[in-house]
């Protein structure tokens, strides 16, 4: 098979299991315990690590660029009103609000921060003179 078909291949992949991974954060965010938001603290490691994961297993930012769009696209999906007036996703309370704000802009934030962290494995460990 091509490689350029493979790469493309992998960045759909990607981006399916991303949108996996912000569905199932888009639906548990709101979760509190007392007052810990545990629902918004695992969604945002969650797709932390599957963001991470992508760009370091891959050694391609395009990958960890297509799991942060799958994750937004979920997040943005899920977060609309049905064609019958229902949500997925229960409406914030002004006690709550917070909580949704911030998961609104955790995906695009992890999305830039992990895709365009800079490549430190090219690098060449300085050597230090013993004199």
């Amino acid at each position: 098979m091509n490689s350029g078909i493979v790469r493309v291949i992998g960045w759909v992949v990607a981006f399916l299991v991303g949108a996996f991974y912000g569905t199932a954060a888009t639906v548990g965010h709101a979760y509190r315990l007392g007052v810990v938001p545990l629902g918004l603290i695992l969604a945002t490691v969650g797709c932390a690590a599957l963001l991470v994961a992508l760009r370091t297993l891959t050694q391609d930012r395009v990958n960890a660029i297509a799991g942060g769009l799958g994750v937004i696209a979920a997040t943005f999906l899920f977060s609309q009103v049905g064609p019958g007036g229902s949500a997925i996703v229960a409406a914030a309370t002004p006690d709550t609000e917070w909580i949704a704000l911030t998961w609104t802009f955790v995906g695009p934030v992890l999305l830039a921060v992990v895709a365009f962290w800079p490549d430190l494995s090219a690098l060449q460990p300085e050597t230090v003179d013993g004199s």
